[in-house]
């Protein structure tokens, strides 16, 4: 193929400017992720670091791709499980969060359904809604728990939400939780950077699908390793419809080795949580920042000419920031991520903050 092709191919940064519900040519969602590779990338919310001995445990898994995996992925399960402190038969492995979520969709929408989706939040919830045939209903994802669930055939919770960064109270949740079963309506809560908070996880709550991503929090979202966790039906249809090998043995070799590294997790919580309060104290000089819990804050820079002016600087220190215009409802905004102490300052220095 032409270099040139390929250039072509993949212009931009993954940052650009769209809406939610998807404006490419073939209905994708626009998300951050640097394609330049010497961009320093704050447009993706990922680990920049790994947890000790991956490279050796990938390398090592090469052999056994020879092979089909397991399709019981026992071992995987078993630490996923333990992660999160649910049944081991409780977990079905995803190829990342996104798959989970794929799955959760696919076998509780049908035709026509309604399904209540928090604003401004992932904007895949509404693509694979609609994939299903069903109807995106969006309420703002600051009242999304106050919502009557019974009209829906899914509610969608993002905890922490993408991308205000603010997390909902975990008794609160589960009240919700309650108030979907009354009403029969499956709850989908997204906890793909929850690792990043000390907060509970609703894993193994009747009537809920919990979607999980390893990626985030080990820094390794082009290996794809996730989970979903449900019970009795739900976790039934789940099992039946995940597809037979769906995750790679090197992802699933990799996943189980960071799933027991508890150290690598609490110093991430630890770098994160300081970095963003640092981060957040330069940054209100010239944006109003929205309070996080998450490994990312969201910037209302006031105008969307002043969002291009921040995209421009970032850009001429060989940045890449996302440009949360993506997102439904925010006009004027834009999202960084937290990543180590040093990279940190270079992007405060390029913002001027």
């Amino acid at each position: 193929m032409d270099p040139d092709a390929v250039d072509d191919l993949c212009e931009g940064d993954g940052a650009g400017p769209g809406t939610d519900s998807g404006d490419l040519v073939d209905g994708r969602v626009p998300h951050g992720g640097a394609a330049v590779p010497w961009l320093l990338d704050f447009s993706a919310n990922a680990n920049p670091n790994c947890p000790d001995g991956t490279a050796r445990v990938y390398e090592s898994s090469l052999a056994a791709a020879r092979s089909y995996p397991a399709d019981d992925y026992c071992e995987y399960r078993a630490r996923a499980a333990e992660y999160v402190g649910c049944e081991g038969t409780a977990v079905v492995p995803t190829a990342g969060g996104m798959g989970a979520i794929r799955l959760a969709v696919a076998t509780t929408v049908s035709s026509d359904d309604a399904v209540l989706l928090p604003a401004p939040s992932f904007g895949e919830y509404a693509r694979e809604v609609s994939l299903q045939g069903g109807r995106p209903e969006f309420v703002p994802a600051t009242d999304v728990l106050e919502t009557d669930p019974d009209p829906y055939a899914l509610a969608v919770v993002c905890q922490p939400n993408n991308p205000t960064g603010r997390a909902y109270d975990p008794a609160a949740l589960r009240d919700y939780a309650a108030r979907c079963r009354e009403a029969d309506t499956v709850l989908l809560v997204d906890e793909a950077f929850l690792d990043f908070t000390a907060l509970d996880s609703v894993a193994g709550e009747p009537g809920v699908i919990v979607a999980r991503s390893l990626t985030k929090i080990f820094g390794l979202p082009g290996l794809r390793m996730g989970f979903a966790v449900a019970t009795d039906t739900l976790c039934a249809r789940l099992q039946a419809a995940r597809p037979t090998w769906g995750l790679s043995a090197p992802a699933a070799a990799v996943g189980a080795h960071c799933l027991e590294d508890e150290a690598f997790v609490e110093a991430t919580r630890e770098r994160v949580a300081t970095e963003r309060e640092r981060m957040r104290d330069r940054l209100d000089a010239r944006f109003d920042v929205t309070p996080s819990v998450a490994p990312y804050l969201l910037l209302d820079a006031g105008s969307s000419q002043a969002v291009d002016d921040a995209i421009d600087a970032a850009r001429a220190a060989s940045i890449a920031v996302r440009d949360a215009r993506t997102f439904r409802g925010l006009d004027s905004h834009l999202r960084v991520a937290v990543r180590r102490e040093y990279e940190n300052d270079l992007l405060l220095d390029a913002l001027d903050v």
